[in-house]
Parts: C-alpha cells; structure tokens; sequence
C-alpha cells in the first residue's frame, strides 16, 4: 500500500535521487543535499508548528512505495507566497485601443507584472516516478497537499495556486525568456533559474521585469506560443489539477511563460468532496466483497501526524463511519475511533 507522508530527515538520500531527474524550470525540487536538506527541516518544523496565521510554512509530502519503502514521489505546499516579501507573475490583461477619428477599436494582448498572488497558498514540487505515473497513486499524491489543508484551514489561505514548468528546448532554452527576460536580465534562461533558486519575490525581479504592460503582439511568435503552455511532463500534474477545479487563464510565469492555475478552495473537489468520518475495522465478511466498492482516499485526522492512502470501501454518503481494514489502520497509524477524512478518487 502507497503511503503519502510528511518527509523526514532520513529521506535525503531518496530526494536527492529523485532531483536527479532531468526536471525543467523551477517549480521542483532544490539540487543539491544541502537545499533538500533545508527544504526537509523547513517541513519538520512547519508540520510541528502551532499556526493562527499562514506565513512562511512549507510542508512537504512523499509518496512511499509498500515494495521496499522507498520514496518515489514528492508533492509540496507553500503556506504563504511572497511571505517574505512579493510573489510575481504577469497577468494576461486586454487593452482597448480606440479611435475615433479612424473609426477604429480593437482588443490587445498585454502583460501586465503583478502581485496578487502573493498570500496564497501555492502548490510545488509535484513529481512522481515512472512506474507510478498515471495512477491513481500520483492522484492520492497531488490531492493529499489539499486535504491537509481540509483538515488544518488555519494553516491555509482561502485561494490557491500552481505554477507549472514552461516549454523549453533540448538544451533547456525558453523562446519567451528569450524574447522577454533576456532582454532584461542579460543572461540565459538556466542561468537566470540559478541565480533566482526558484523564487518568484525577489527584490531584483521588480527592479529588473519590465512595469509597464508587455504588448504580446509585438513578441516574437515562438514566444507567444509558449506563453501559457506547459512542458510535457506537466501534462500529468496540469490534468490532475483541472481535473480537480484549478483555472489556467489569468497568469503565466514571468521566466518562462508558463501557465498558472488558480482556484479559490470552496471551487475544488478536494475541499467539497471532503468527508469527515470515524474509523471503525472492516469486517472480514465473505459478504463483504460482495457490496459495491467505491476508491476513496482516507487521510488520518491528525494535522501534526498527516498521513494519506487509497482503500476501496461501500459509498460513505450516508454512514458516520468508514469501515477500514486492518492494514490500513496500521498505515495510517490510527485506532478504531479516530476521525479520518474521505475523498473519491
């Protein structure tokens, strides 16, 4: 049984494995011990901490697989962006361009530099291997981030967004960063990433964007045809967020021009599928297979001891408690009693 848990110190090794994977953009894992290692903490003590107001609070999940216990997947959860300081993005805006002397008026695309995503909750880091791709494990895994914040709202804002890598070439160029931030920054794409580590608020991103609005007309058209569009291996996370109820179309990243999906939490399934019920052992019954069996997946209630899985059980609509075997009372490190929280998957 897959496990989707708070990542732990003894975990470094496995993360370091997986941020070898060739991964574009920034919107993964840290590359190098020292920054997992950080990243790691952070959790730790994000998880441990007692929050009334989300602030500068990362708490990042793995997807252990039952074979050998090994991490096959991560999926983190920014409890704040621009805490310490301004997440930016551009916004796709339409300027009206009007004449009346030419009896003319026509729409244009333009890109505007904004803040208003900073204090949302924003969704990182997401990656699973290739056996698991596509299953409804890397779906418990992407979900999981949104029940915690079911189960611990304080910790939370009431929207949410998700920054997904861009499209880039072969040698890991950008034709919107080329045709923009280059112009600006003087340098390439990659290296632009390394010198931002991934931060979308720091000081030299306002000093240096452009801040007058970035008429899209006017960009090279291989840039404009990234704007918006995700790389490939996004397409898994960018269906599983749709899927769930996040939006594409108001902001795309300011490096490369990927998309940025956006939803106010009462909009996503996670928040009005959620299910809270009591545990109780599932019966080991010859009837019991019998009765139809709807996939859920079961978060432990605890917010400081989170914990999450698949299991096939009968429709909870109508019940105050959820039957579950003893495997997964064990995985969930949870007695018959405790509260759990439900979602169709």
């Amino acid at each position: 049984m897959y496990v989707v848990r708070p990542v732990e110190l003894a975990d470094i090794a496995a993360l370091e494995a997986l941020a070898a994977v060739t991964m574009p953009g920034v919107h993964t894992l840290p590359k190098t011990r020292e920054k997992i290692a950080d990243m790691i903490e952070r959790s730790i003590a994000s998880f441990a901490a007692h929050v009334d107001i989300p602030s500068e609070e990362s708490y990042l999940l793995v997807l252990e697989s039952p074979k050998d216990k090994t991490i096959v997947g991560t999926a983190a959860i920014f409890a704040a962006a621009g805490s310490n300081g301004t997440y930016f993005s551009f916004r796709n805006d339409v300027i009206q361009q009007v004449s009346r002397d030419l009896n003319i008026s026509h729409s244009v695309h333009a890109l505007t530099l904004c803040s208003e995503l900073t204090g949302y909750s924003q969704l990182s880091s997401f990656y699973v291997g290739e056996r698991e791709h596509g299953t409804p494990e890397a779906a418990l895994l992407s979900r999981a981030r949104l029940m915690f914040a079911v189960l611990a709202p304080h910790r939370f804002a009431d929207r949410f967004f998700v920054p997904l890598a861009g499209v880039t070439d072969a040698d890991g160029g950008s034709p919107f960063w080329d045709a923009l931030g280059r112009k600006f920054f003087k340098m390439d794409f990659l290296d632009a990433e390394r010198v931002i580590g991934g931060a979308r608020n720091r000081t030299l991103i306002v000093e240096l964007m452009p801040h007058y609005p970035v008429y899209v007309p006017l960009l090279p058209g291989d840039a404009q045809a990234a704007m918006g569009q995700i790389h490939p291996s996004g397409e898994l996370a960018f269906n599983l967020l749709t899927a769930e109820g996040f939006e594409a179309d108001d902001y795309i990243d300011i490096f490369d021009g990927g998309p940025i999906l956006q939803a106010h939490k009462n909009s996503l399934r996670t928040f009005n599928g959620a299910l809270q019920r009591r545990a109780t052992a599932a019966a080991e019954s010859p009837d019991r297979g019998r009765e139809p069996q709807v996939r859920y997946a079961v978060a432990s209630g605890a917010e400081h001891n989170f914990r999450a899985v698949i299991t096939h059980c009968a429709a909870l609509e109508s019940q105050v408690n959820v039957a579950l075997p003893a495997d997964v009372l064990e995985a969930l490190q949870i007695a018959e009693g405790d509260t759990v929280i439900c979602v169709r998957i």
